[in-house]
């Protein structure tokens, strides 16, 4: 997106780490005014409204996370390796604060009080993540890598509430750790006898 120039980036960086820190109403244009150093009206000349702000804030997070779980496939070609690439993405981002948090995770606690703007892009991040994960679990199963219990699509929709209840637990507790406790169960279930045995003896 080169379209960006460097002060809008700096205003959706800060945007960013304001919302996981307290969601859409814990933060203002003067919190990022204070924080970059730039007066409201330059931030409103960017973006005139909130809702615009964080409704391109979301897009550009989405657009990121495509492209990660994109680049994710091309570089490993077994499911059950993607699977756990992705998880480990997770925790490493938990352990090290860096970002602890999903920002469309926090957004849609607050769903019904968001603009629709907003909230139609969350509600896309959490379909194309579904997506993924479902063709990952999909070809995971075909492949004999994976057992389901239930459609792709189920098994999906449950593992993705798993990793982001675990990302809040861990948060809520203080202990990154929990994250991995709470998940690595998950996927335990997931993986064939013979996939479990390998990963096993590693």
């Amino acid at each position: 997106m080169k379209s960006m120039t460097s002060t809008s980036e700096k205003i959706l960086d800060i945007a960013q780490s304001l919302i996981v820190a307290g969601g859409y109403n814990g933060f203002s244009y003067a919190d990022i005014s204070a924080a970059i150093g730039i007066r409201r009206a330059s931030i409103h000349h960017h973006f005139p409204t909130k809702a615009e702000l964080v409704s391109v804030l979301v897009d550009r997070y989405r657009r990121q996370a495509e492209a990660g779980l994109k680049s994710l496939g091309e570089q490993v070609s077994s499911p059950a390796e993607q699977l756990q690439s992705y998880l480990n993405y997770w925790q490493t981002c938990i352990r090290d604060a860096s970002p602890p948090f999903c920002v469309c995770a926090m957004l849609a606690g607050e769903t019904q009080m968001l603009p629709e703007e907003v909230a139609s892009q969350v509600r896309a991040h959490f379909h194309s993540l579904a997506s993924w994960l479902t063709s990952v679990l999909s070809a995971g199963a075909e492949q004999g890598l994976f057992r389901l219990n239930k459609r792709p699509e189920e098994e999906a929709q449950m593992l993705m509430a798993s990793v982001h209840g675990a990302m809040l637990s861990a948060r809520a507790f203080g202990d990154p750790g929990l994250f991995t406790k709470i998940v690595n169960p998950q996927i335990t279930k997931l993986l064939s006898p013979d996939c479990l045995r390998t990963a096993q003896s590693r």
